[in-house]
């Protein structure tokens, strides 16, 4: 089964358009929602919650359309994390803990708790408080504190310092060793998203450029060093965006367009994604 299914999602708002977004997650992977501010992220989640109601398009969550009945149901395995978190400024972390309880059936007070505890966040000190990051890892602690089965998290490494970032990316990974539990992530932080997710779909100006394995992907690109000349032979549509270097011309393309005898590089996730927003040439 998948955990997340999305067919031909389309939403409308003045000036801005999600367009026929389509992919799917299997059960047990991550999936990771990468492209610019404005790009479609957050409105693609806001739909996937019924936060904002779709023009057209379907979706699935752990198995149910989000036009069934029991649909509401489903939200209690689905942890959510959202770039604004949300929760009422006055109120501190054990008195958010003590509400969730009243929300989610499977709340598991001491696992949250022990959240709290290895997330530093102290109990007593207001939410409204919280600098950027404490927030963040505070909504984490809620999103995990009542054994999802999903994991729909928008931009929830944003605000976090490098060595608190690496551990919550460690503890979503941890997540998903148990076969069950998938996770969707969207972050602008592609080095997160490289190292953590199975799968990764870019979206620019609310078009889903791509959905492909990671590991797939970064095996189907390649970056060339070579002169104007060379990249002239290439053709301009063979390559997806070229630059001037101290060294050269360094252009990424799809590793069956590298021409016999010219060394095909490896390149990161950011630089591929790059590549595909911006396009063209760079002087």
């Amino acid at each position: 089964m998948n955990a997340i299914e999305v067919t031909g999602l389309t939403k409308h708002y003045d000036g801005f358009s999600l367009r026929n977004v389509t992919f799917s997650l299997p059960t047990g992977c991550i999936i990771g929602l990468a492209g610019e501010n404005g790009a479609g992220k957050s409105t693609t989640i806001r739909c996937m919650l019924g936060a904002a109601m779709p023009d057209s398009g379907t979706i699935k969550l752990l198995g149910v359309d989000s036009t069934d009945s029991n649909f509401h149901e489903i939200k209690q395995d689905i942890g959510v994390v959202l770039d604004n978190v949300g929760f009422p400024y006055s109120m501190n972390a054990a008195q958010i803990g003590k509400m969730m309880a009243e929300t989610y059936r499977n709340w598991d007070m001491p696992y949250y708790h022990d959240l709290l505890k290895r997330f530093n966040l102290p109990e007593k000190k207001k939410f409204g408080d919280f600098s950027r990051g404490m927030r963040m890892k505070l909504g984490i602690a809620v999103a995990m504190a009542h054994h999802p089965r999903l994991l729909i998290l928008d931009e929830a490494t944003s605000g976090l310092d490098p060595v608190v970032r690496d551990e919550v990316v460690e503890m979503f990974y941890e997540f998903t060793r148990d076969e069950n539990n998938s996770v969707l992530i969207s972050s602008h932080i592609l080095s997160d998203l490289e190292k953590l997710c199975d799968y990764i779909a870019f979206l620019k100006d609310g078009k889903l450029l791509l959905c492909e394995e990671k590991d797939m992907l970064l095996e189907q690109y390649a970056a060339v060093l070579c002169t104007q000349e060379q990249l002239s032979e290439l053709g301009e549509g063979t390559y997806i965006q070229c630059k001037r270097t101290p060294y050269g011309v360094q252009a990424i393309l799809r590793r069956e367009n590298v021409p016999v005898g010219m060394n095909a590089l490896p390149i990161s996730m950011e630089e591929l994604f790059i590549a595909m927003v911006k396009g063209g040439s760079e002087k």
